[in-house]
């Protein structure tokens, strides 16, 4: 009889079983997370400040029609005169400066304004816009007018506080570095909340941080897009990411044109500033003008430019931002009244049509009220993160790990096909939106100083023994 061989005597012990290679995403998510904690530590202060103002940007649109009630909107009467009369009512009661462009009622109810330049006490970049009743020619006020949009005092004011803090371009960095990160914190925690376990995703029936956590998450999830939205679209006008976007459109020739002042020109640009000629009797006139350009099919709202000098024409553009947008321009020959130029914005360039529709969703123009209201509840939603992310931060200690730092040395641990792609990645996005890159460049020297100190202090503490870095 044979007796089967002992295990413990007769085999050779078996080697311990190798520790299952972890995935890609297991060896980023440290990563992630540790750029997800300290960019939205250090950033939020600036998200804050844009977000607060932004909720007032949005809200301002509304405000100014109820603020401005007198200047914008008049009793509807019987038939509107002559835009050169209403324009002949405004010199009368404001002689000084230049026209520097009229928009004739765009409705029933409406005032027509008229913008001078060079007015002693007005922003050289802005406009004093005279209201006038285009029933009466009565003169129903003045008031300072900034942008293409026409935004009076209020907006105006609201509008700068929320690009620079009212100082200057030095101040449009803020909004800048906050526009340049908000798409980083947005996405990384994107990835990081649905890359959990459904369970732990669950914000019913928990309390504390945990119910913290999962609001900051919900709601995170699902503001997300609109904050990557929001931060393309403000990075467009910005300082050097703007001037990046800018030189990339142009290199591809998908610039926003314009149509050309200059008789038989090509869409070459035209001057803006108003010169003596930009009077009403200057030419054919602006009823004439007007005319031409409402055979042209440009209705209302449309505004009217003056020519620069006696070798231009007048321009004649629609400006109606609202769906459907309105962004046809014509030039006129102030001595024949003849359309000599014609832009139509079906014409434009992809990327100038992308632009144009980006920046006025940005700011609230494209779809009226609604879009506001949207702008009003993204707003709202990054104040909320923000302020859950900072209690989360405050009790990090209490029990949960989910919001400690993660150890430094996690970029160790991915594999060199995902780290030396991602490394490019990051410089070139780093290149062209420098508030992004300069302050991850900095962050990164900074841990990597604070850890080498960590490590030689842990090597003293342990007597020249192994640290944990």
């Amino acid at each position: 009889m044979t007796t089967a061989p002992s295990a413990t005597t007769d085999e050779a012990p078996r080697p311990p079983a190798p520790a299952p290679a972890k995935s890609t995403w297991a060896t980023l998510r440290p990563l992630v997370l540790r750029l997800h904690f300290y960019a939205g530590v250090v950033v939020a202060p600036f998200l804050l400040v844009a977000a607060l103002t932004g909720l007032l940007y949005a809200a301002s649109f509304q405000a100014e029609k109820i603020v401005y009630d007198h200047e914008l909107t008049v009793p509807v009467g019987e038939r509107a005169l002559p835009v050169s009369e209403q324009v002949a009512a405004a010199r009368e009661a404001h002689p000084g400066g230049t026209i520097a462009a009229v928009r004739p009622s765009p409705g029933k109810d409406a005032t027509t304004r008229v913008m001078l330049s060079g007015i002693p006490g007005v922003d050289p970049a802005h406009t004093l816009a005279v209201f006038v009743d285009p029933y009466t020619a009565e003169v129903r006020g003045a008031l300072e007018q900034y942008g293409s949009t026409g935004a009076l005092p209020l907006r105006t004011w609201i509008d700068e506080f929320h690009r620079d803090l009212h100082l200057g371009e030095t101040g449009r960095l803020y909004s800048e570095f906050a526009a340049s990160w908000l798409w980083v914190i947005a996405g990384g925690g994107l990835v990081l909340w649905f890359s959990r376990r459904r369970a732990l995703r669950t914000v019913r029936g928990t309390t504390g941080r945990r119910r913290t956590l999962g609001l900051h998450g919900s709601v995170g999830a699902w503001a997300a897009i609109g904050f990557v939205f929001l931060s393309a679209t403000g990075l467009t006008w910005s300082t050097y990411a703007g001037a990046n976007i800018a030189d990339l459109r142009t290199s591809l020739g998908q610039e926003t044109p314009s149509v050309s002042a200059a008789a038989g020109g090509e869409h070459a640009g035209h001057g803006a500033a108003a010169g003596p000629a930009g009077d009403a009797a200057h030419g054919v006139g602006l009823d004439q003008v007007l005319a031409a350009a409402r055979a042209e099919g440009l209705g209302d709202p449309v505004e009217i430019v003056p020519p620069a000098d006696a070798s231009s024409a007048y321009v004649v553009k629609q400006i109606q931002r609202s769906w459907p947008v309105k962004q046809d321009s014509v030039a006129v020959d102030p001595g024949t009244g003849q359309v000599t130029d014609v832009l139509r914005f079906a014409d434009h360039p992809v990327l100038a049509k992308l632009s144009r529709w980006g920046i006025d969703l940005h700011t609230g123009s494209l779809f009226g009220l609604p879009n506001q209201i949207a702008l009003m509840a993204l707003a709202s939603a990054l104040i909320l993160l923000i302020l859950w992310g900072y209690r989360m931060w405050w009790r990090r200690g209490r029990g949960s790990a989910f919001g400690r730092p993660v150890p430094r040395g996690a970029w160790q641990q991915v594999p060199p096909y995902v780290l030396v792609p991602l490394l490019a990645l990051i410089a070139v996005l780093g290149y062209f939106v420098p508030l992004l890159g300069i302050p991850l460049a900095l962050f990164l020297a900074v841990d990597i100083v604070l850890g080498e100190i960590a490590h030689r202090r842990g090597r003293r503490t342990y007597g020249g023994g192994p640290a944990v870095r």
